[in-house]
């Protein structure tokens, strides 16, 4: 049977199986009203007697260890923010296979692509395209331009 719900309405219900036996409930009607196997009330049964409440608590999941620690990861972030040419590249984008590089040099660290990008969002970094147009680029005045010179441009071309 399949598990739903959060970790904590699990545990709830795990300790309401409890309550229900100790108020003189059989297993199967324990069961029945939670909607669980006799089988996982046993098995609550069993690890309540062995460890009381504690055994039936919701545990912490915390994953694998990350590869890069806490100040490891601060420093990358300070290294991105000096950008690519700081490091050794021709041009001020940077890539996934670019920061694998910079993490592989700096860190000693192998990533793939998929990886920098989950350690990228969870350093808060989004993925954005460099504007093509110039810095210098002035909106109102390519308005006017428009507006005033090219249909004088196109009366002359015909």
């Amino acid at each position: 049977m399949s598990r739903k719900g959060s970790a904590e309405h699990l545990q709830e219900r795990r300790l309401r199986a409890i309550a229900l036996l100790e108020e003189g409930c059989a297993q199967i009607d324990v069961a029945r009203k939670l909607g669980v196997s006799r089988s996982a009330v046993s098995q609550w049964k069993q690890s309540h007697a062995q460890g009381g409440d504690d055994a039936l608590l919701a545990k912490v999941h915390p994953g694998p260890t990350p590869k890069l620690s806490v100040k490891q990861r601060q420093r990358l972030l300070e290294y991105l923010k000096q950008g690519p040419r700081r490091h050794g590249w021709s041009t001020e984008l940077w890539t996934l296979p670019r920061i694998a590089e910079l993490v592989a040099r700096k860190f000693d660290v192998q990533y793939d692509q998929s990886g920098i990008w989950r350690l990228l969002q969870r350093l808060n970094w989004s993925c954005q395209k460099p504007e093509r147009r110039a810095r210098e680029h002035d909106q109102t005045a390519v308005d006017q331009w428009r507006r005033r010179d090219w249909p004088r441009i196109k009366k002359r071309a015909s």
